[in-house]
């Protein structure tokens, strides 16, 4: 840190990102990605011409893709907000939603984004314990008098709660805000979009870098109220309102001309995680019931920083955290057939050896 860093900042410690390591090819499942590329429309509509119009500024309103997005999730626009990833909304959220008086609780296992957040913009957090066997439990969170943010499903376990429970959360604290994070929610998980219209404080977080193949694209959008739309947007519009970019929002309408391509791709992805639990259960491996595109699973014979070590030298990558709540677990992403049996090769492999 040079002598120039502002004290406010001195202190924090930042977000840790999967690792993206450049020695060797490995097979990689550390970062949630999609095994899949972007579907076909996507990656012609990402043309020459496109390109050639670089030198323009994008729509900084996004209306295109704002109508489409309103469309498929039938919606109205004023309830959509677009931005660059997932990331940056919730980095508003926390912006707009939350101070000194407007606290914030959340898991205290879940996305480690949020703590970030919190230590980034000087708001008060309250981490909320899971219950055993990284169960939310929503009674955890009624009459809070704070404002709630929730991964659903959760990470890094993959569990997930009802809608009725997330509408039970809204019931209970209806001065404050709940973001419901769904960035893995097209992977056997239910969203709670349905609640907008009743809940003015739901705001409902998703992202293209999943289920639809665009991390590199980073693009999030949001789902809630027209006045928590109205405040996100003013804190983009007061930040970086070209924060995304014109081929992204050109894929990304494209992307919703996709529906039946990314379905498909969900569904292969759930079937090769019952497939990995399953021969996982075979060897001793104990998983947490996952509806994300991950599993969350510990090794009958190591840790899971040990198996982590041991993949990583045979070229497979998992995610560990050498914590003590998470460090008999490896996060394992579910990628192409291909990818689960070189991954389960390794394992048994390891095993083996003992």
């Amino acid at each position: 840190m040079s002598r120039y860093m502002s004290s406010r900042f001195a202190d924090l410690e930042a977000y840790v990102p999967g690792e993206q390591p450049q020695d060797r090819q490995y097979v990689k499942l550390n970062t949630n990605e999609s095994p899949f590329p972007p579907s076909p429309q996507v990656i012609a509509a990402v043309s020459g011409e496109q390109v050639g119009m670089l030198n323009l500024y994008p729509d900084p309103e996004c209306r295109r893709l704002k109508s489409k997005v309103a469309a498929c999730y039938q919606v109205r626009e004023e309830n959509v907000f677009l931005a660059n990833g997932s990331d940056d909304i919730l980095n508003f959220a926390f912006m707009a939603f939350c101070d000194k008086d407007r606290p914030v609780a959340f898991p205290d296992i879940s996305y480690g984004f949020y703590p970030v957040y919190a230590r980034l913009h000087g708001i008060s957090a309250r981490e909320i314990p899971l219950r055993e066997g990284f169960v939310l439990a929503a009674e955890d969170y009624y009459d809070l008098n704070s404002n709630i943010v929730i991964a659903n499903p959760n990470a890094p376990s993959g569990r997930a709660i009802p809608v009725s429970d997330i509408e039970q959360i809204l019931r209970t604290n209806p001065d404050h805000v709940v973001v419901v994070d769904e960035a893995y929610v097209d992977f056997g998980g239910e969203s709670c979009v349905r609640l907008i219209d009743r809940y003015d404080n739901l705001l409902v977080c998703m992202t293209f870098s999943k289920s639809r193949s665009m991390a590199g694209g980073r693009l999030g959008f949001a789902l809630g109220s027209p006045g928590l739309i109205e405040d996100l947007n003013k804190l983009k519009f007061s930040t970086n309102p070209y924060n995304i970019n014109r081929l992204t929002l050109v894929a990304a309408e494209a992307a919703l001309d996709s529906q039946d391509y990314y379905r498909e791709n969900c569904r292969t992805i759930m079937e090769n995680r019952c497939y990995t639990v399953e021969e996982l259960r075979k060897l001793g491996f104990t998983t947490i019931p996952s509806l994300a595109n991950f599993i969350f699973t510990s090794c009958p014979k190591c840790s899971g920083v040990e198996l982590y070590g041991k993949l990583k030298e045979r070229g497979v990558l998992v995610r560990c955290w050498d914590k003590p709540a998470l460090r008999d677990y490896v996060r394992v992403t579910i990628g192409s057939r291909e990818q689960m049996d070189a991954f389960l090769e390794q394992v048994r492999a390891i095993l083996k050896e003992g």
